[in-house]
């Protein structure tokens, strides 16, 4: 019976700490006062050439008969998002592809009104874009970014947006994971069971303060809508660009002139490390920051400016959240041996071009032998017109690769070696050499030249 009292008085402490957290009204109060912020992304693109004439509908199809109805009038594309007002004067966040080639954009209000906006500033890389709403001297409800790094897997997330063009609804969920990787330069996205759906990107995702935590974007779906997996712009990454876009219409990311890879478990233990941690630099470009630092290709990035790196992933948004002009210390291992190196960021240009003259060497004597699984070969003009070699690789070139050895799904046909064991080698023979020295079964670190860019692959002999 003491048991069962104090499980008891447990319970009810518990519900209510719950209680004191979550009203019992619900959502209703928080969605009183943050959607009149919100608002619906509507744009429009007129298709047509120059002169606003339009292509027919091919003959034979079952639109051709519109042809003549159309005539020269131009065509009007729509879409449909969600955006969030941030300041008083109707400044409006949404998602840059909610917004991309529209040549006219408005939004509606919670009170129905439809208003015109000018675009201030847009940036593909992250997907964000900022709106300048055209009313006067009117002042509007808004909302403020919080801090994204607070929010934690459990926590209460609620959205609200324009799902399938239907305006004002609430969703809500919790924060289902962190850090989300889903192939973009810098993502970190905040994952969450939020009911997600066309029309809500753009949107906000909104803690239980009623703080912004990031911008709804992305959805993970088999049939197109929510089933449970949606990702957001954190906070963190957002109100960075977004200050920068309304500065000075674009973004100013910093700049080091180098290529990082993951380290995964088989390179870490190539390394040295206990676990997977740091960037690996795979590629320094020529006369860049990096390069006039000193920083080599190879060396293992542990810390920047004073912050561990985790992965590459986040050394990539710390260099690119680094002004232009700072000198910053960078701790590297190279070669098993530590070194701090100081570079000065420049600011990222987003086209850089590459000038690389092709080689002339003279068609020599196919060189062929079999090691690590793979069958290798010696770089000639032939074997570098038919597996497409890049024109600054030099070394060994991989020409097969056995689907059932060490390699397979890390080494390519086509890939040539450069390094092995951070030893450079030019022929089969200097790859002999080195990899003498190695036990049967022991992992061996290649660095491969694969169309122009740095991988390394750690492959047991």
């Amino acid at each position: 019976m003491r048991v069962l009292a104090a499980l008891i008085v447990l319970v009810l402490a518990g519900s209510s700490a719950l209680a004191q957290r979550f009203p019992s009204e619900g959502f209703a109060d928080l969605n009183d006062r943050l959607s009149p912020a919100v608002v619906n992304v509507s744009t429009a693109q007129r298709l047509g050439d120059d002169n606003g004439n339009l292509p027919d509908f091919p003959e034979g199809s079952p639109l051709e008969r519109f042809n003549e109805f159309f005539g020269d009038a131009p065509r009007i594309a729509n879409s449909l998002g969600s955006g969030f007002i941030i300041d008083p004067s109707g400044i409006v966040v949404t998602n840059n592809h909610v917004i991309e080639d529209a040549d006219e954009i408005e939004v509606t209000l919670v009170d129905g009104r439809t208003l015109p906006t000018t675009l201030i500033g847009r940036d593909p890389v992250t997907d964000l874009a900022v709106l300048q709403i055209q009313s006067g001297d009117e002042d509007f409800p808004y909302v403020a970014f919080g801090d994204s790094d607070t929010a934690r897997v459990g926590d209460w997330a609620i959205a609200i947006g324009n799902p399938f063009g239907f305006g004002g609804t609430l969703t809500v969920g919790v924060v289902s994971a962190r850090g989300r990787d889903v192939g973009g330069r810098y993502d970190d996205y905040i994952q969450s069971d939020v009911a997600i759906n066309t029309g809500n990107s753009g949107g906000p995702l909104f803690n239980l303060d009623g703080d912004v935590i990031g911008i709804n974007t992305l959805i993970y779906s088999p049939t197109g809508a929510s089933v449970g997996i949606s990702f957001s712009i954190p906070s963190a990454i957002a109100e960075r660009v977004v200050g920068q876009l309304i500065e000075y219409g674009e973004t100013r990311r910093g700049w080091l002139g180098l290529s990082v890879r993951r380290v995964d478990s088989d390179m870490a233990e190539s390394l040295g490390l206990s676990a997977p941690r740091g960037a690996y630099i795979s590629r320094i470009e020529e006369a860049g920051p990096a390069d006039r630092a000193g920083l080599e290709q190879g060396d293992l990035v542990l810390r920047y400016d004073g912050y561990d790196i985790a992965d590459d992933r986040m050394f990539s948004r710390l260099v690119a959240e680094t002004e232009a002009g700072q000198s910053v210390p960078i701790d590297v291992q190279r070669r098993g041996n530590p070194l701090t190196i100081r570079a000065t960021v420049e600011q990222l240009t987003e086209e850089r071009p590459d000038s690389v003259a092709l080689p002339t060497e003279t068609a020599s004597e196919t060189v062929e032998n079999e090691m690590f699984g793979l069958t290798l070969a010696e770089l000639d003009p032939a074997s570098r017109r038919r597996f497409r070699v890049h024109p600054d690789a030099e070394g060994v070139l991989i020409i097969a690769v056995d689907p059932l050895s060490d390699a397979a799904g890390k080494a390519r046909a086509g890939d040539v070696i450069e390094e092995l064991a951070y030893s450079r080698v030019e022929t089969i023979a200097d790859l002999i050499e080195v990899a003498d020295g190695f036990d049967a079964g022991q992992a061996v670190l290649f660095q491969l030249n694969r169309g122009g860019q740095y991988v390394l692959q750690s492959i047991r002999k």
